[in-house]
């Protein structure tokens, strides 16, 4: 009964808050869901577990170019898709589990159709009057939970 932790971040703008440190350590992935602004935000995330990112909108410096706008991958044996903006979402999802983007800054969970939504809001500077938040992910016995952690 192997249960997989995944910290589930977006739109940081190059401020990675000690907070999310806290809530990573421990997880076995992380991903970022693009708009990182700094190439060293990447690597201290990198230092707690495997990361997933994607380039978002204010990614445009040239370390940036190296990141995919789409990303697909598998943790745990669900198959993801990740982009930054939600309307630039493949429409060929068949066989995804799980669509993770960000973009909005807020934090939004929807199952449509058997597969999760999944947009943790900025975990850097929040923007519209939400407070800045997080998600952490679970994958046990096949099933998938969602904790959100706002800051």
């Amino acid at each position: 009964m192997k249960e997989t932790k995944i910290a589930v971040i977006s739109d940081s703008h190059g401020w990675i808050r000690p907070e999310v440190i806290q809530n990573i350590q421990g997880c076995d992935a992380v991903i970022h869901a693009g708009d990182i602004i700094k190439e060293s935000d990447l690597d201290e995330l990198a230092l707690y577990a495997p990361i997933y990112a994607v380039r978002g909108n204010c990614d445009w410096a040239q370390w940036a170019s190296r990141l995919n706008g789409i990303l697909r991958f598998e943790i745990a044996g669900k198959h993801f898709v990740m982009v930054h903006d939600r309307r630039d979402c493949p429409r060929d999802l068949e066989g995804v589990d799980v669509v993770i983007c960000g973009h909005t800054h807020q934090f939004s969970e929807e199952w449509i159709d058997g597969r999760l939504y999944l947009n943790p809001g900025s975990c850097g500077h929040p923007r519209f009057g939400t407070e800045a938040s997080m998600a952490i992910m679970t994958i046990r016995d096949g099933k998938i939970s969602v904790k959100r952690i706002d800051f």
